[in-house]
């Protein structure tokens, strides 16, 4: 085992409820669908429903918000 996965067992990974962005639209309907247990959050592939989930507890999914409302993932400018 390692830290990661014994910090990560606490989290209540029963997610129910998924949530999609609006923006996903057909033909390409490629996107990622969210789900919030009470300690944690989900995040898997919308097209492969039964696949792998990547769970996140609140200060993950907190930091990772705060970094996307900074820009910090935009692609690189062109030269």
């Amino acid at each position: 085992m390692n830290i990661q996965d014994a910090h990560k067992r606490h989290l209540d990974t029963n997610f129910a409820v998924w949530h999609k962005s609006p923006l996903s639209n057909p033909p390409d309907n490629q996107c990622v669908e969210v789900s919030f247990s009470s300690n944690a959050v989900g995040l898997r592939d919308s097209q492969n429903p039964e696949g792998y989930v990547l769970v996140f507890d609140q200060g993950e999914w907190e930091a990772f918000i705060g970094g996307v409302e900074a820009g910090k993932f935009r692609l690189p400018k062109s030269q």
